[in-house]
């Protein structure tokens, strides 16, 4: 790709577009290597909680500490956020972390807007890359950059970093690893445009070499229920990808028959053969909790019941007694 005109670090005009902690990493790498990002694009504030407190997005907290430009549009093609844009003259757009754009944002950019995703693409495209990974019992993530165009998550390949996924990893020890190393992509990817020094790799070869092409769909409450029918290692990929949010989830009975809702964070495999059904309580009430699955047991370690706070299975035993089956 060539440009006619290759600004400097110090007066290429940088747009930023992001919203969770995910994006701040990629936001304070560019402003400590003195890049001029001349505007943070990030969500409206909104109440939350019990108190209906107004939040602020992590990145708009970030923004105001280094004094930056903040821009909060309601909606992304509104005519005063596009001329308050456009006067803006920006060099270089990059997204991480936010909301689907129209063209008239991502086009701006003389230089382009590239996207940083936290997987290998083409797989996992979707809103939910780093929960599915490990749902699916992957071995290897990472993250990609690459720039935006009409299909969501499909646009040329600049860069992709891999990392491994260890055994017991869970979906919120992943997303801080990916968070730092999506950061070193994000200064790479911009100090390669800054030079155009890169190629591209087209989504859609790759995508053809591949046997199937896994997506990342947003992840929703109803689709958080363990199944204990399945083998034991497919529901520990389930609870570590779903931990610590939006969290697996499964109902218990107590020892006077009420169930309870109980969201699983962790827990350990025992594989072996039994002849006990599967979803059925396993426990001394004192010390261990497990539950029957095909192949073996999953031995639950940390859980919250509805309305208590998390804790350890030997914390929750100490004032709660369960149904136990067996």
């Amino acid at each position: 790709m060539e440009n006619n005109y290759l600004p400097t670090k110090n007066n290429m005009r940088i747009i930023f577009m992001g919203t969770p902690e995910f994006a701040v990493a990629s936001l304070d790498i560019l402003i400590k290597n003195h890049y001029n990002v001349v505007a943070v694009i990030t969500v409206p504030d909104k109440p939350a909680g019990r108190g209906r407190q107004i939040n602020e997005s992590d990145v708009k907290k970030y923004a105001k500490e280094h004094q930056l430009k903040i821009l909060q549009p309601e909606k992304l093609k509104n005519e005063d956020f596009i001329n308050e844009l456009q006067a803006l003259q920006p060099d270089l757009g990059i997204v991480v972390a936010f909301r689907m754009l129209p063209e008239i944002v991502w086009n701006m950019p003389r230089l382009g807007t590239f996207n940083l995703h936290a997987s290998l693409l083409p797989q996992y495209r979707g809103a939910a890359p780093i929960n599915w990974a490990i749902i699916n019992g992957e071995k290897e993530t990472g993250v990609s950059t690459f720039f935006l165009q009409h299909e969501i998550d499909t646009g040329n390949i600049l860069f992709q970093e891999k990392t491994k996924i260890g055994e017991n990893e869970t979906a919120g020890a992943l997303h801080d690893k990916l968070m730092l190393i999506g950061a070193d992509l994000v200064l790479k990817t911009v100090q390669s445009i800054e030079a155009n020094n890169y190629s591209l790799t087209n989504q859609t070869a790759l995508a053809s070499n591949l046997n199937i092409l896994k997506s990342a769909p947003k992840i929703f409450k109803e689709n958080c229920k363990i199944n204990w029918n399945l083998p034991v290692n497919k529901i520990h990929d389930f609870i570590r990808g779903l931990s610590p949010y939006p969290a697996a989830w499964t109902t218990f009975n107590a020892a006077d028959g009420k169930p309870h809702i109980a969201k699983i964070f962790s827990a350990t495999v025992e594989q072996k053969p039994h002849n006990l059904i599967v979803g059925k309580v396993v426990s001394d009430n004192k010390t261990y909790l497990k539950i029957v699955a095909q192949d073996g047991f999953i031995n639950i370690q940390t859980l919250q019941l509805a309305g208590r706070n998390k804790m350890s299975v030997q914390e929750l035993l100490r004032g709660f007694k369960m149904q136990v089956d067996f």
